[in-house]
């Protein structure tokens, strides 16, 4: 006996339906079904047209609306039955709404394709994350502002190489990953904007003989214009290809941060403490207090940047306009955002959470020579030294601090003349780190005047 029911929706050219084997290659039910309110919200906005334009009647038009409401709310309370023998969300819910609603259901697919239909349900979904990504940024920079505010003028080790540099701010510090997630805000709303464009109504590829009004369509789905080719509009991924290159861009921020705070938090550096509810005990070692949600925002740049070269890899080789390779393209980017915006709210959590150990900030400083370049600009600045000779000067007393095993600020006048007879007890006012980073006044500088001013200005930026 043929079986009919699983390929009734293919129409006559096919004359048994597919094999298991088949079905479970061909169906996308089980991860597009997250698009069902996105499909459904095109399927009206569709059918609405059809109807001004004259090309369905009023109450077929009605019908389809009450259908789709009432299939939305199925899916909403949980009782929607899914069918992979219907291959996709658009299929299945076209299919539930000629039970519910009859032949007027027929009529909704006029003057469109899967093609365009699946482009617009994924353009929206798109759309969706970019908004809840910049929300989740947008909070995060509050959280971090928040941090800078209240320890502008908390002095910590700055770093390179992760050896001890020239003395910060620990307002500074919370500032730079300001910047950072502020690229990343940029990015989420540029690219947005760009891919707000409507595909529907390109229907296969080549657009449709209805007389269909696209402006329509765009405008009730809250797109900016429709797409202009329909060629492109099907075809086109970049937008999902933009969201996962922003969000890797953000996820390697936030895993650069990540690795900042597993340092710090440890019984070495001590310079936070992370909040009980974002660190986890040891099953054997009592005394551990591990950093477990930042190791893990740590690690999910991996499954993002992958999801990123999955979809590119995916596309780089297709000819226009559709293929079913592009199948391929919703579940990485339905990970790699349920990831981001898991990592965003996670790490959001922690620096509200986390305090910043003053004494262990201020001990750091003070340590590792970190204010030999202010030694340095005092020569050039006070005796006219070339830099090159000041900086020569300075490292034969850093040399002659370690033979001692003390600090810069440490040696005595006497010491200090040894490499270079001018140099008077004035230089002992810029040893100090809280005089180094008072100084440091140039625009974008650590200067607590200068972290207050950029956090203001930021302040003025998200609103």
């Amino acid at each position: 006996m043929t079986d009919t029911t699983s390929n009734k929706m293919w129409g006559g050219r096919f004359a048994a339906g597919p094999d298991a084997i088949m079905e479970a290659i061909n169906a996308s039910i089980s991860f597009d079904q997250r698009m069902a309110a996105q499909d459904i919200a095109g399927s009206r906005a569709h059918a609405a047209m059809l109807a001004a334009q004259d090309i369905i009647s009023d109450s077929d038009a009605d019908a389809i609306r009450k259908g789709l409401l009432t299939v939305l709310s199925e899916i909403e309370g949980g009782t929607f039955a899914y069918s992979t023998a219907l291959e996709d969300i658009h299929m299945n819910v076209e299919a539930r709404l000629k039970e519910v609603i009859g032949e007027p259901a027929g009529r909704l697919h006029t003057g469109r394709s899967r093609n365009d239909q699946v482009a617009t349900d994924f353009k929206l979904w798109t759309r969706d994350q970019f908004d809840a990504a910049e929300s989740g940024l947008l909070a995060l920079i509050k959280a971090l502002l928040g941090q800078a505010e209240a320890g502008a003028d908390w002095v910590m080790p700055g770093f390179t190489h992760l050896q001890t540099a020239q003395p910060v701010t620990w307002g500074h510090h919370m500032m730079a990953y300001v910047e950072m997630f502020g690229r990343d805000l940029s990015r989420m709303r540029d690219a947005r904007a760009r891919m707000n464009e409507s595909p529907l109504g390109a229907a296969a590829l080549a657009g449709t003989s209805f007389p269909i009004d696209r402006d329509m369509t765009a405008q009730a789905l809250g797109f900016d214009r429709p797409a202009a080719n329909s060629l492109d509009a099907v075809s086109d991924r970049d937008f999902a290809l933009e969201f996962l290159s922003a969000a890797s861009i953000c996820a390697m921020h936030l895993s650069r941060f990540a690795e900042e705070l597993v340092i710090w938090s440890s019984a070495q550096f001590r310079f936070v403490t992370l909040s009980d509810r974002f660190s986890t005990g040891s099953s054997i070692m009592p005394q551990k207090k591990n950093p477990d949600a930042a190791e893990l925002i740590r690690a999910k740049i991996g499954r993002i940047m992958g999801a990123n070269v999955a979809l590119m890899m995916v596309m780089k080789g297709l000819p226009l306009a559709y293929s079913k390779d592009m199948q391929e393209d919703k579940e990485q980017v339905f990970d790699a955002a349920d990831n981001l915006m898991l990592a965003l709210a996670a790490m959001e959590g922690m620096v509200k959470d986390m305090s910043a150990n003053r004494e262990s900030l201020a001990a750091a400083a003070g340590s590792g020579f970190s204010t030999a370049t202010d030694l340095a600009d005092w020569l050039v600045r006070v005796l006219g030294l070339p830099f090159r000779d000041a900086h020569h000067i300075t490292g034969s007393l850093v040399a002659l601090a370690e033979q001692n095993g003390c600090d810069l600020p440490d040696l005595t006048l006497e010491q200090m003349q040894s490499a270079h007879g001018d140099i008077s007890a004035d230089v002992f006012d810029v040893l100090g780190v809280e005089n180094s980073v008072n100084s440091r006044m140039s625009y974008g500088g650590t200067a607590p005047a200068q972290v207050r001013a950029q956090v203001a200005r930021w302040k003025g930026i998200i609103g």
